[in-house]
């Protein structure tokens, strides 16, 4: 029943567009200086008729076709607005609205031409360039204007009690390792990171990859990535990012890079704990908050000349070393200690090496007097 009555409805409309057509070329027809005769009332009749009937029967043809394409336009459209947050469908609509009102100005101007055709045409074209670039320029630069309403707020509200917090944060862009390692979500307990949470939809998928691996420990990395993921979502909220639209992100094949210069679209932070990837980001000038960096610092502090007790549990590279290790994972070497290996003894701290991949301590067997 639906599909008849939209047939119904698109033969009319080809009737009427038939008819339009007609009444175009009968004014083309009766131009002065168009050597063709004058038509008589009986032939601009069937002449009519001819035209509806072309135009009815095409629209009648084209209409599965149409129907087709129309249900596939919307699905594409309903799938677009599933990733645009919905922000950016305000900015973007108040973007619209000021392209249109500068188009409703500019089209003032065009009456001065005294040139029908030209004047709609030029009509057209300016309302259709404005209204777009009032929506590009909205949603690109909306997130901005955010942050620059936000900080003026806090302007208002310093040393007060109602200040908002993390309304001024830099997004956090979580990669696939730091999920992985599960400590943020200890982190992210303690109130540390601050703002909104991004999780980029190639990062879902590759943790998804990751979890349907054949081999079974990228398997289980894969599966507890799945599970901290969860656990953040329930506890604090993130966002999935749809990156569908950022048509710079296609063409980059590697996920660090994409996550790289997602960050500088976003103007955000990538959080991480992998050391390669905060050499690359140093050098394309994107801030990196490194969990590895912040569990180092947050070590206890040695100092050369201290007293420990170690236990020596293998060999270290070089001759005569031992290597022991603190309850937080630090690796010791012992100089002169291979010869204690697998027992507790008396050390003495002789230097401390602190690097961006770890500290490292040196020590040597106390002497006995």
């Amino acid at each position: 029943m639906i599909k008849k009555l939209l047939r119904l409805v698109m033969t009319t409309i080809g009737v009427a567009i038939g008819y339009g057509v007609f009444l175009l070329v009968r004014f083309l027809i009766n131009l002065e200086g168009v050597p063709i005769r004058t038509l008589t009332d009986t032939e601009e009749f069937w002449m009519s008729v001819i035209f509806e009937l072309i135009f009815a029967i095409l629209f009648f043809k084209l209409t599965p076709i149409l129907s087709k394409q129309s249900r596939k336009a919307a699905i594409n459209i309903e799938m677009e607005l599933k990733g645009v947050s919905s922000s950016d469908m305000i900015t973007g609509t108040v973007g619209l609205i000021a392209g249109f009102i500068i188009a409703f100005l500019l089209t003032q101007l065009y009456e001065l031409f005294q040139i029908t055709w030209l004047s709609v045409s030029l009509t057209i074209v300016t309302y259709i360039v404005l209204g777009y670039l009032g929506i590009v320029i909205a949603t690109r630069k909306g997130s901005d204007l955010i942050n620059a309403i936000n900080a003026a707020k806090k302007t208002q509200f310093v040393g007060g009690k109602g200040k908002a917090k993390g309304a001024e944060a830099t997004p956090k862009i979580f990669d696939t390792s730091v999920i992985i390692d599960g400590r943020i979500s200890d982190i992210m307990r303690t109130g540390f990171i601050e703002g909104r949470i991004i999780i980029p939809e190639f990062v879902l998928v590759e943790l998804r990859h990751i979890a349907d691996s054949s081999d079974s420990l990228k398997r289980q990395r894969g599966r507890r990535g799945l599970d901290i993921l969860n656990k953040i979502q329930i506890d604090y909220g993130i966002e999935i990012y749809n990156t569908a639209e950022e048509k710079s992100l296609e063409e980059i094949p590697e996920v660090d890079v994409k996550l790289l210069k997602l960050a500088q679209i976003m103007n955000g932070k990538v959080v991480t704990n992998d050391f390669n990837l905060n050499k690359v980001a140093a050098i394309k000038g994107v801030e990196v908050l490194n969990i590895n960096e912040l569990a180092n610092t947050l070590k206890p502090v040695v100092l050369p000349g201290e007293m420990m007790q170690l236990f020596l549990v293998k060999e270290g590279k070089e001759q005569n070393q031992a290597v022991a290790y603190l309850d937080d994972g630090t690796m010791i070497v012992v100089e002169d200690g291979r010869r204690f290996i697998g027992q507790t003894i008396e050390t003495t701290v002789t230097s401390v090496l602190q690097t961006s991949a770890g500290r490292m301590i040196f020590a040597k067997p106390k002497m006995k007097k």
